[in-house]
């Protein structure tokens, strides 16, 4: 299969396939109802798994005005919506102990922090390990990577470092290194794909992914059904992220990503954690409300 031709079908397969249906019943003839009917009753019996409660959470710098303002009160009303995990981004002065606390007394649970890249390769990543720990967290995560890396070179050296960084992690008892995507991390550089250098050059014992659907989408990358499949068991926690007509960002489940698509094979791909995310949230509390009653209710 070729991915990178079939990576826009799961990702707009929404819009396309609302198309395409609206000419499909235009054009049926009353003879073939009976088949639709037929197809229509098979998919949805199909579409019985869903992400289990658990695996719903959100990723916290969706929430960052709101925590600055108020960390423990955002908690609570997260687990009020029905959030039962969060990812770390941002502490907003708080040390890893204190959120903890806050974290237990909300009955939410942290599964992963984003530590920048230099404190990863450098002298501050036994104490971030530690950190995570404290949190009570699985996977420590790179957001990303510095701009003059985004070379086939630089992300070699990536490569070679997150090795090093996910034996760390396996040595202090966690779960492997994760990266972030993001767009300019899907291009093809001298003709070379970036994002497939490190699946690649990465040990899957010691390095997994976080990925960001919306921007795997928006910089061209493979349809997560692919990636799953190719590369087994590599993508524990998803950053679930919409994209709107025009390109920007989206409520989950308002805008044109088809979300059952993309999730099929998540089994394949190892997921654990589907973790809501708006970069620029008009009200963020509105947004962790919709982006929870839809994957709460979605059917795959």
């Amino acid at each position: 299969m070729n991915t990178r031709t079939s990576s826009r079908r799961a990702f707009l397969g929404k819009a396309l396939g609302a198309a395409a249906s609206a000419a499909a019943i235009t054009a049926a003839a009353p003879a073939a109802n009976a088949a639709e009917s037929d197809a229509t009753a098979t998919d949805t019996a199909q579409r019985c798994r869903r992400i289990p409660p658990s695996g719903i959470g959100m990723h916290l710098y969706t929430m960052r005005t709101p925590l600055a303002a108020d960390f423990k009160g955002t908690l609570a009303r997260l687990a009020q919506i029905g959030y039962a995990t969060v990812g770390v981004s941002g502490r907003h002065g708080n040390s890893a102990a204190a959120i903890r606390s806050m974290l237990d007394e909300t009955r939410l649970r942290a599964v992963l922090e984003h530590v920048g890249y230099d404190t990863v390769r450098g002298s501050g990543l036994p104490q971030a390990l530690e950190d995570i720990r404290t949190l009570g967290a699985r996977w420590i995560v790179v957001p990303s990577l510095p701009g003059a890396m985004h070379t086939p070179a630089g992300f070699r050296e990536a490569a070679r470092e997150f090795n090093k960084a996910g034996l760390a992690a396996r040595e202090a008892g966690l779960g492997p290194l994760l990266f972030h995507n993001h767009g300019a991390d899907h291009q093809v550089v001298d003709g070379e794909n970036l994002y497939d250098i490190l699946l690649r050059e990465t040990d899957p014992e010691l390095v997994g992914f976080e990925l960001d659907v919306y921007w795997a989408a928006k910089g061209g990358g493979s349809d997560p059904q692919d990636l799953f499949v190719e590369h087994r068991r590599r993508f524990p926690a998803l950053h679930v992220k919409d994209m709107d007509p025009s390109g920007g960002f989206a409520d989950v489940g308002s805008g044109v990503l088809d979300f059952a698509a993309m999730f099929d094979t998540a089994r394949s791909g190892g997921v654990k954690q589907w973790l809501v995310e708006h970069d620029a949230p008009a009200d963020p509390f509105a947004t962790a409300r919709n982006g929870y009653t839809y994957l709460a209710g979605l059917r795959y």
